[in-house]
């Protein structure tokens, strides 16, 4: 295995754990029965440094995890496939940003996390929110019969507001903390 091959691996599995552990360790429970927590600062900062495949991968596997061991079974599958999208999201408009505001290059990283950490955590905040519609309506109601769907409909609007928090909470985090690491991963990875 070349090192460069071997780099790539070290950071996917660095970025797992900061993800997981900044999901599972630190979270505030919401009365949707979610919770709030610094991952998705995570989520994209492994997106945005390590590109739409390992970022993905660290993103959806981290944030399974903590479904995983935290109780979260029914999420699990979504989790995996709504975080790893979020990261490779955050990647694509991450880099299509700097190359639109290559102008002022003094602040270009830090607008396009910011960009990115929004556009990417809308995407979270949707496919949550489709997600549960379907969860809520197979275990509340008969399936997927007018009624039903109605009543997942709404449940799950109740956690649109506390995903849009948990969103803003990930731009933030990933914009306080990508001056700080992307430095190092860069020295890292060079």
């Amino acid at each position: 295995m070349n090192s460069e091959k071997l780099k790539k691996l070290v950071f996917t599995g660095l970025f797992t754990a900061m993800v997981f552990i900044s999901t599972y360790a630190i979270k505030i429970q919401t009365p949707t029965m979610g919770y709030i927590h610094p991952g998705d600062g995570m989520v994209l900062l492994a997106g945005v440094l390590l590109g739409p495949l390992y970022g993905g991968f660290a993103a959806g596997f981290g944030s399974m995890l903590s479904d995983l061991i935290g109780g979260y079974m029914f999420y699990v599958p979504a989790t995996f496939l709504i975080k790893a999208f979020t990261a490779i999201i955050a990647y694509a408009v991450f880099h299509q940003a700097q190359k639109q505001l290559k102008k002022i290059a003094k602040i270009q990283d830090y607008i396009g996390v910011v960009f990115a950490g929004v556009i990417a955590e809308l995407f979270m905040v949707i496919g949550y929110f489709v997600f549960e519609i379907f969860l809520l309506a197979f275990t509340t109601g008969t399936g997927l019969d007018t009624a039903s769907l109605a009543a997942g409909t709404a449940a799950s609007l109740a956690g649109v507001p506390f995903n849009l928090v948990q969103g803003l909470f990930g731009v933030l985090v990933s914009s306080a903390l990508f001056p700080i690491i992307q430095p190092a991963y860069r020295k890292l990875k060079a």
